[in-house]
């Protein structure tokens, strides 16, 4: 399969553009937000903790609320890729659908359950539309997108259903499984329900 392009994490910084710098404030951010929760950590906290002035974090971020997206989109970033690179292994269309969703599932309950104050960041930007949403939906869709062109062209798969229609109606079906936020509220007979449900999409996907 083709290496597929995820959307860039969105431009919050200003000033200089000094990624090791950027990355240093993103590093101390995520290790605050871990111990502290993403509310009680305040750009003063982190300027402490890099031995920054507040100011010269404001360079690179203009707010506490851009270096949350960008952590948020780092984390959504890294879930995306790891599902690709599971894609990337597998050989059917078939079984790239599969594994899609599952490493979805697997690596937003990893984020819960492992890393839960670093979740609620991620939680906060998708609710309250950061920016986050759009990497990671894009970048789903995406990569999806591309699974379904190769099951049609495999014979895997039925052609007469319109691409993106089949896209959408796959999206919507398994977003209780896949998206962030919706998940922590669907982990009730989580594994079952989520094979049973991407079997209905792959039946409904047969020529």
């Amino acid at each position: 399969m083709s290496e597929t392009m995820f959307p860039p994490p969105p431009a919050s910084h200003r000033g200089p553009v000094d990624h090791a710098v950027r990355d240093e404030i993103i590093k101390a951010a995520g290790d605050h937000f871990r111990h502290y929760g993403y509310a009680k950590t305040t750009v003063s906290d982190l300027a402490k903790a890099i031995g920054f002035s507040k100011a010269y974090i404001y360079k690179f971020f203009p707010s506490k609320q851009a270096i949350g997206e960008a952590i948020g989109a780092g984390c959504a970033t890294t879930i995306l890729e790891a599902a690709r690179a599971e894609v990337d292994r597998t050989s059917t269309a078939t079984g790239k659908l599969r594994i899609l969703f599952k490493t979805l599932t697997v690596k937003c309950l990893e984020l819960l359950f492992e890393d839960k104050k670093l979740y609620d960041v991620v939680s906060c930007a998708i609710l309250e539309r950061w920016g986050v949403d759009v990497i990671y939906t894009e970048g789903l869709t995406a990569l999806l997108r591309q699974v379904i062109l190769e099951g049609r062209e495999s014979g895997e798969f039925e052609r007469k259903t319109p691409l993106d229609e089949t896209c959408r109606a796959i999206m919507s079906a398994m977003s209780p499984f896949t998206h962030p936020v919706m998940l922590e509220m669907n982990l009730e007979n989580l594994q079952e329900t989520s094979a049973e449900l991407i079997s209905l999409v792959l039946r409904s996907l047969a020529p």
